[in-house]
């Protein structure tokens, strides 16, 4: 930006010397030579009207410049495209998992996951690409872990699975839980919990589509929405509530602008009493295949 206030800061001000030259011009015409002296200010004038068309011009060339800027700072994020390709091939619409046909796409994965770590948020980065960038980022990290020990049962046959530090983005090496707990959980969205997925059964399903900066608050919002209508998931009444145990694990999320009815209120199909009781479902760990 301040490269492009000098070029118009620079182009004005040759013009004002041109404009200056052409005056000196005009009146050594007067004083030089009696046969010019009315013809001589019509073609100043001309060249003092096409010195103004050039700026005029070049300052329109340098306000689209500008516009252009913002295009090319959004294409330099990160593109989910692979990662939304790969879901769509081997992910159903109830997010079941086909873990050995995504098996045979590895290379893919593996790549999507390096394309990644060579594009890692930046502080100018909005809220929303950087909430779609973690979220995608912790889904194909966990598909990733799954395939490292595939065939597997459960997520738990894995030793420390949210643990591991399997993948490098930019210079540092991270595992699940930095990710949910001190990246995702900060961001104070907790709609997250919907979003990204821990490979099981009783886990929200796995979206069959990426997480897109444009599209993420509706997306955020159908997941939530989703979770709490599966009654394999939250059972839901007026006066009572059978709940995934997501609503106890991480219960001070949920009450950031009131209590856990509260929140389950803006995107549950039924209106929840607030003396309604609370129990949590046993958590079933199988896998989400």
């Amino acid at each position: 930006m301040k490269f492009l206030s000098s070029s118009r800061y620079i182009i004005i001000l040759l013009a004002v010397i041109t404009l200056l030259s052409c005056s000196s011009t005009k009146h050594v015409g007067k004083n030089t030579s009696k046969n010019v002296k009315q013809a001589e200010p019509e073609k100043t004038d001309e060249v003092i009207n096409l010195k103004k068309d050039v700026i005029i011009s070049e300052e329109k060339k340098i306000d689209e410049a500008i516009k252009e800027i913002p295009k090319k700072i959004e294409s330099t994020k990160t593109n989910h495209s692979s990662w939304n390709t790969l879901l769509q091939k081997h992910v159903s619409n109830k997010g079941h998992v086909d873990y050995k046909a995504f098996k045979s796409n590895r290379n893919e994965l593996t790549n999507y996951i390096t394309y990644l770590g060579n594009h890692i948020p930046q502080d100018s980065w909005t809220r929303e690409d950087k909430l779609a960038y973690w979220i995608n980022a912790y889904n194909a990290m966990t598909i990733d872990l799954i395939l490292r020990h595939y065939p597997i049962k459960s997520i738990k046959d894995i030793k420390n699975p949210w643990d591991q530090r399997f993948w490098k983005l930019g210079k540092k090496w991270y595992n699940l839980n930095e990710i949910e707990h001190q990246i995702l959980r900060k961001m104070d969205e907790p709609r997250i919990h919907f979003a990204i997925v821990c490979a099981s059964f009783s886990c929200p399903k796995l979206q069959n589509e990426a997480f897109t900066p444009s599209s993420i608050d509706d997306q955020l919002t159908n997941a939530t929405k989703v979770f709490l209508a599966d009654k394999k998931r939250n059972d839901i009444s007026q006066n009572s509530l059978r709940l995934s145990k997501i609503f106890q694990w991480f219960a001070k999320d949920f009450k950031q602008t009131g209590t856990l009815i509260d929140f389950l209120n803006q995107y549950s199909e039924i209106t929840i009493s607030d003396k309604a009781k609370k129990n949590f479902k046993v958590y079933n760990w199988n896998l989400n295949e």
